[in-house]
């Protein structure tokens, strides 16, 4: 199993970059950057919070490291035409030397939309687009032109050079309703979302069978989750934290308890457990907690 860490956008340029170097000094497995423009108005921050972009930060961090893995969680098809996408991701896993994930999601926070004047559509609007922007970007990704006429984008002839260091550039998708499960299944390398155990296990069920229904072994798709972790050693605290943040999900304790939650996840079929930052502290506390994760819990799944 591997063990990514997620440092939050909403903090100073300096702290991401403790935090990813950190990880890429002690043993973590790969760095994640939320793609949003500013913070939700229903969310933790106030909406008026700095909120750094995520395609300029994952591109300087792809400089700043060297084995780390880097991804987005996850770009927004709704505001990056999948054409460009594919340059960047491309570019990018150049600058990164093949350490690049492109996670993609169909968009979904309302006030970013609708202060830049973007479009975000019904549901069912936002994935066609998806699937469009999907078919895309694995063409101009993996083959030498690509012509494709949809209702939301057309390439011509379309040439996209250089192609991703890796023979075939990982792409994660994140979402858990039944219709992007469809989407996961056809598309998807990694499937990502935010998760309990138990709700991994369930929508693990409806992806797999997602996957028989289009003739893939839901064995050759990979899956990954985050959750909120609490470090406190007194049991009743952490559950008031974990309750105090439902229904978001999240999971808190000891070594022990966090370490049984992650055999858990293992359980349910999770292939990488991802770490938010923001409630491990700041400065030595957060990169304390993160050497008891990476040294104390990650080696009993590795």
């Amino acid at each position: 199993m591997r063990f990514g860490i997620w440092p939050s956008a909403t903090q100073p340029w300096a702290d991401v970059v403790e935090v990813a170097r950190h990880a890429e000094a002690t043993g973590w497995d790969s760095v994640y950057v939320a793609d949003h423009f500013m913070a939700n108005a229903d969310g933790p921050w106030p909406e008026e919070t700095p909120t750094l972009e995520a395609t300029a930060a994952l591109s300087a961090l792809a400089a700043l490291t060297e084995r780390v893995r880097l991804a987005p969680l996850v770009l927004g098809i709704t505001y990056r035409h999948p054409a460009v996408l594919a340059k960047w991701a491309a570019t990018i896993d150049h600058v990164s030397g093949g350490r690049f994930t492109l996670g993609l999601g169909a968009g979904w926070q309302e006030n970013e939309h609708r202060q830049y004047g973007i479009p975000l559509g019904s549901p069912r609007e936002r994935l066609a687009r998806f699937e469009e922007a999907l078919a895309v970007l694995e063409g101009l990704l993996r083959d030498d032109r690509t012509t494709f006429e949809g209702d939301h984008f057309q390439v011509c002839d379309a040439l996209a050079e250089p192609k991703p260091v890796q023979p075939r550039l990982p792409i994660l998708i994140g979402g858990k309703g039944d219709r992007m499960l469809r989407i996961v299944a056809r598309h998807a390398d990694i499937w990502n979302i935010w998760s309990t155990p138990a709700l991994m296990a369930e929508r693990g069920l409806v992806l797999d069978a997602a996957c028989e229904g289009c003739d893939r072994d839901p064995a050759s798709l990979e899956r990954s989750t985050q959750a909120l972790f609490f470090l406190v050693d007194d049991d009743r605290k952490a559950d008031d934290l974990v309750a105090r943040v439902a229904p978001q999900p999240a999971v808190g304790g000891s070594v022990e308890r966090l370490a049984d939650a992650v055999a858990a996840w293992r359980d349910a079929g999770v292939d990488e457990v991802i770490v938010p930052d923001f409630t491990l502290g700041t400065g030595s506390a957060r990169t304390d907690a993160m050497d008891l994760l990476i040294e104390q819990v990650a080696p009993q799944f590795r």
